[in-house]
Order: C-alpha cells, then structure tokens, then sequence
C-alpha cells in the first residue's frame, strides 16, 4: 500500500476561512538553504532542481529496498528575514533567506541517502545536489491557515495572523515562517493555488 503523508498526517490539513492551532511533530525533510526572490533567483531554481530528482530517487530506493512506497510530499519552504515585517508590508522578496524542503519518512535512514545521493551519473548530477541534506525540523506548537490565491496575495492573511491572531491567543512568534505548497504554479491558476501557512508560536509566560 502506498502512503500518503498529506492525508494521514493532520498537520497537513488547515482550515481555509481561519486559523488553527495545532502541535506539529518531529519531521524529517530533504533541505537546501539559499537566499534571494524564488521568482527570480536562480539559486531557487537550481535549489528545486536537486531536491525532486533526489526525492523520486529516495521513494523508488524505498520501495525497492524496503517495500514501502509512499507519495512523494509537496514542496515546503521555510522564510525569513531580519525585518519579519517585509512579509506583511513592502514583501521585499530580495531581502528573504529560505530553506526549501521535501518530507521523507523517518524510516529513510542518512545512509540510504547517502546512497540514493552516490547513484546520481556525472552527467545527471544536479548542480546544487551536495548541498542537500537529511535533517529533522521538529517546530511544536503552530497556527496554520489554508491560503487560496497568489503568493503575492499573502499579506493580508499574515498581518491578521502575526499581528492579531498570535497576540490575541496569548502567543508570540518563535520559529521561521513556514510554507507548504499543495499546488503546482505550473498547472494551476495564481488564484487557485492552495498553500498551508505555518507560524511557530510559543505561549507567553
């Protein structure tokens, strides 16, 4: 049977007219870091360009080796900047860092993706490829919300979580703003796309 984590995991559900506060467990991801706009950076580019390739790899060496299939996850994000305010106000994309990321089952060890990593042929070998690495993001207590629309039309649903909701519950931001993108911008429209946005929040004392 093959397992789809967006369906058995709950904290990939998130309601689309409000926010939810929900404890995300441990996780483990495929992750890359850059810094720069993704609409324009090649280094964005270059960064996705390594991780599926590596992902289908890891799911097909899985199946083989293991006889456990799963869906492939969908592309994640982690943002920042030193002025959290550039996701609410001007967006100044140029000023963000990032970490893009793809789920893997714990039961994916390091040596199966060091193995998966040594497969790749001189000449398939993706340009970012050695600076993937297999790590576990364990962020707690969140809020989430199910955002449908552009990327760029995120703002408005950010103030209210940052700036009304979080304090309101008696929280504050503790963790890097996180994206999950349930869409594919290259086969649906901008205002259709689905994106799960994620804040790290702590209780305060």
């Amino acid at each position: 049977m093959k397992t789809d984590f967006k369906k058995t995991l709950d904290c990939y559900q998130a309601p689309s007219n409000g926010f939810r506060i929900i404890e995300v467990p441990a996780l483990q991801y495929l992750a890359i870091d850059g810094r720069g706009d993704p609409n324009t950076s090649t280094e964005y580019a270059d960064a996705l360009a390594a991780l599926y390739p590596v992902a289908y790899k890891l799911k097909f060496a899985s199946k083989q080796e293991l006889d456990r299939d799963y869906v492939v996850m969908p592309l994640e994000a982690l943002w920042w900047a030193e002025d959290m305010a550039s996701f609410t106000a001007n967006r100044d994309k140029s000023t963000w860092s990032w970490t893009a990321m793809i789920m893997v089952p714990d039961w994916i060890t390091a040596g199966m993706f060091d193995a998966t990593v040594a497969r790749f042929a001189t000449k398939d070998r993706p340009a970012k490829l050695d600076l993937i690495r297999l790590e576990v993001l364990d962020e707690g207590n969140c809020v989430q919300t199910l955002h449908i629309g552009s990327y760029d039309d995120e703002s408005q649903i950010l103030a209210r979580m940052h700036d009304e909701f979080i304090p309101a519950a008696g929280m504050r931001m503790t963790g890097k703003h996180h994206e999950i993108y349930l869409s594919d911008p290259r086969r649906v429209a901008p205002q259709k796309l689905r994106t799960i946005l994620r804040q790290p929040v702590e209780k305060i004392a």
